[in-house]
Order: C-alpha cells, then sequence, then structure tokens
C-alpha cells in the first residue's frame, strides 16, 4: 500500500475516534455546567436606629481603668435623648449622666453609608469638646449591631468593640469593649441599659 494512503487511513480513523467525544461534549446536560454564583443581597439598614429616637432613662456602669487588671466600677444615672437627621440615614445621641465619679455629657453622631450599607459612630463629649477619631464602624444583624475601630490606649495600639442590642422596644444596652491581643480577649469597660420614658417616646419623629 502507498505510504500516502496510509497516512490517510490514520488519519480518518482518528477523526472518526474523536468524534463521539465532540458530540458528547456539545450535547451535555445544563445540570454538567458549572453553575455561577449570585451574590446575596446587601441589607439596607438605613432606618435601623429608627425604633430607638425617643427619651430614654440611662443607668450606666464604667470601668475606671481598662486594661489594667483593675476591677473598679463606678455607677452613673440620668437620660439619653436620640433624636433622627436625614430622614433616618443619620441620628443623634445626647447622654447626661451623672455618677459618684463626676459627670459625663456625651454625644454620638451616627451616620449610615448607603454604600458600604455600614454605620459609623461617632463619639465626642463635653470635657474634650472633639469629635473622637476613628469613628466604630459596623452594622446590625439579627437585632444585634458590632461596631469595630483601632485606637491607643496608654501608647499601645488596641481594639475596641461597640456593641448595640435591641433587648425590647423600651430597652436598648450598649457595651464597650477593649483588646489588647488582637481581638483574641476582650475585656468589658461601658454597659449602658436604656428604659423608655413613658409619655415622651418619639417626640422626634
Amino acid at each position: 500500500m502507498p505510504k500516502h494512503l496510509r497516512i490517510f487511513l490514520l488519519l480518518c480513523a482518528a477523526a472518526a475516534a474523536f468524534a463521539p467525544l465532540r458530540g458528547f461534549a456539545q450535547t451535555s446536560s445544563p445540570a454538567s455546567q458549572p453553575s455561577v454564583h449570585k451574590p446575596a443581597a446587601v441589607r439596607d439598614g438605613q432606618h435601623d436606629f429608627d425604633v430607638e429616637l425617643g427619651e430614654w432613662k440611662t443607668q450606666l456602669s464604667r470601668l475606671q481603668h481598662p486594661l489594667t487588671g483593675s476591677t473598679t466600677w463606678v455607677d452613673y444615672a440620668g437620660t439619653t435623648s436620640v433624636r433622627k437627621i436625614w430622614n433616618g440615614r443619620a441620628n443623634l445621641v445626647e447622654l447626661e449622666v451623672d455618677g459618684s465619679a463626676g459627670h459625663i455629657e456625651a454625644l454620638s453622631l451616627r451616620l449610615y453609608n448607603p454604600d458600604s450599607h455600614q454605620w459609623s459612630l461617632n463619639f465626642a463629649n463635653s470635657a474634650g469638646g472633639t469629635v473622637s477619631t476613628p469613628p466604630n464602624i459596623g452594622e446590625f444583624s439579627n437585632g444585634r449591631g458590632e461596631f469595630y475601630d483601632q485606637e491607643t490606649l496608654n501608647g499601645r495600639a488596641i481594639l475596641v468593640r461597640f456593641v448595640i442590642l435591641e433587648v425590647n422596644l423600651d430597652t436598648w444596652r450598649f457595651e464597650q469593649a477593649f483588646s489588647d491581643d488582637g481581638g483574641k480577649t476582650w475585656e468589658l469597660n461601658w454597659i449602658a441599659t436604656d428604659t423608655r420614658i413613658k409619655g415622651e417616646a418619639d417626640k422626634t419623629r
């Protein structure tokens, strides 16, 4: 048999062998194709704080010397007022309490970022007269808000966690904790419980 004829027959046999594979690939079921992951819809939280608007009685406990091994807490009592700004996309909190360690006047400006769907909590007190930086940033999930930032305490970098819990429509709880080991352990240093003042609710709406 001539050499060129043998080469031709070999090429034909190879084409016949691969033809079924090509057909299988073209007719494979849709289930065999890789699925396309669709990201979950991002929760819109711009009205997370609407239920907190109004006037509150505040009971506050503060650890005097955080991250020193101290267990000395001081107690305060007073009021908190929350009013909305920008139709709920921001709100202003005014706290005024008195206790054995003195008088505290403080405020928190909470701002909602519609791009990140997160809140920034910006704190200030009358003693300092400036807004602390950086703000706590975070969001709510299942009725619990968690907000974080990094600060320095006594020259050492620490993490700060601020937690907001809606206990019920008439009670909110706020907790601040510090960590000096990268978040492995946390020490509570601020616990506040707000109870709605009856007859004064939602005057700022």
